[in-house]
């Protein structure tokens, strides 16, 4: 499993924008993508839009983002641009 964390800089928080784009750069790729919240340590698939945006992630929130499987190291080197929002 491969893993990194992103700390949310925007003031607007993950809205619907970024995760628009992160479920579907997550989409592309055969691996299973979650996404972790720190704060609440709520876990939802990258790839699931709805799910992104419940977790109703705030500036200075920390997000583990980990890939398990198939291209697991590509699939979170191509996501990593993405989170920078």
């Amino acid at each position: 499993m491969q893993t990194f964390v992103y700390e949310i800089t925007d003031p607007a928080g993950l809205h619907a924008r970024p995760a628009t784009s992160i479920a579907a750069e997550a989409s592309r790729w055969p691996c299973e993508i979650i996404v972790a919240l720190d704060r609440t340590r709520d876990r939802v698939s990258a790839c699931d839009l709805m799910g992104l945006m419940g977790l109703d992630a705030r500036q200075g929130d920390r997000l583990q983002v980990s890939a398990d499987g198939s291209r697991a190291s590509e699939a979170l080197a191509s996501l990593l641009p993405v989170f920078d929002f």
